[in-house]
């Protein structure tokens, strides 16, 4: 169960990006991206604090600004005043509980938590194929389509789940430092974990690669953060509502 005692964070993302901290909360919605989508689903539901775990505004930082005049920026600040709903981005918090939440909430939905130690990016389950494990996490997670590097019938045990995007650096670290058998990830820089995995093997290494999608990738941790909530304020109504994949497969 994640809890443990956070401390206040002086540089952190997980603020207000819309509404006013003194505004009466009606309903709560957990999910990855505040889409148009969602936030009109909130508005249905009479749900007007919505708890995302990315960027509204498509950059870290939420900066408005980051491209001048942008037209969409604009209206979904217009769309969001129209239904009075706030949004705070939950991210740093959310993966500074113990277990970090996300990836707990991954494991559960893949029924891997009786491999998955607190802290620890390395899963030890049973024997599988490389090809075994892609259908499971697509069937698992509700996902289309996945990409992989590597020999579908290669046998894999050793499991490093890093969902989201930890960037190239932290992605090959832990391939260093860990070897598994696969290393999944939610997105990568295609210029950098990609090649390294496609050179390593090309070497003689055995690591394989499957990329499930960023949104995809974090939306269990999202949708666990409901169980999680909602003991602990049982007088509002908490709803999960999954942004999804943005991307049709042709």
């Amino acid at each position: 169960m994640a809890e443990g005692k956070l401390q206040p964070k002086q540089d952190t993302v997980d603020t207000l990006k819309s509404g006013q901290a003194s505004q009466v909360v009606t309903g709560i919605v957990t999910t990855m991206f505040a889409t148009i989508s969602v936030i009109e689903e909130a508005a249905r539901l009479k749900a007007n604090f919505i708890m995302a775990h990315e960027p509204t505004f498509y950059n870290h930082k939420d900066d408005t600004d980051w491209v001048k005049n942008n037209k969409v920026v604009q209206q979904k600040q217009e769309l969001l005043a129209k239904h009075g709903i706030a949004v705070w981005r939950f991210h740093d918090y959310c993966h500074s509980l113990k277990p970090d939440a996300i990836s707990y909430g991954v494991a559960k939905k893949t029924n891997w938590l009786p491999y998955y130690k607190t802290g620890e990016l390395i899963l030890t389950i049973p024997a599988a194929s490389l090809q075994q494990i892609a259908q499971h996490l697509k069937s698992s997670l509700g996902i289309t389509h996945v990409r992989v590097i590597g020999n579908l019938e290669q046998p894999c045990t050793r499991v490093a789940l890093l969902p989201g995007a930890w960037g190239g650096q932290r992605q090959v670290t832990a391939v260093e430092v860990e070897k598994p058998d696969v290393l999944i990830v939610g997105e990568l820089s295609e210029w950098e974990t990609a090649e390294y995995i496609r050179d390593g093997r090309l070497l003689g290494g055995k690591t394989a690669l499957i990329v499930l999608g960023h949104s995809v990738s974090e939306e269990p941790g999202m949708e666990w953060i409901v169980d999680w909530l909602q003991p602990k304020i049982p007088s509002l109504k908490i709803t999960h509502i999954a942004s999804g994949d943005p991307f049709t497969w042709l």
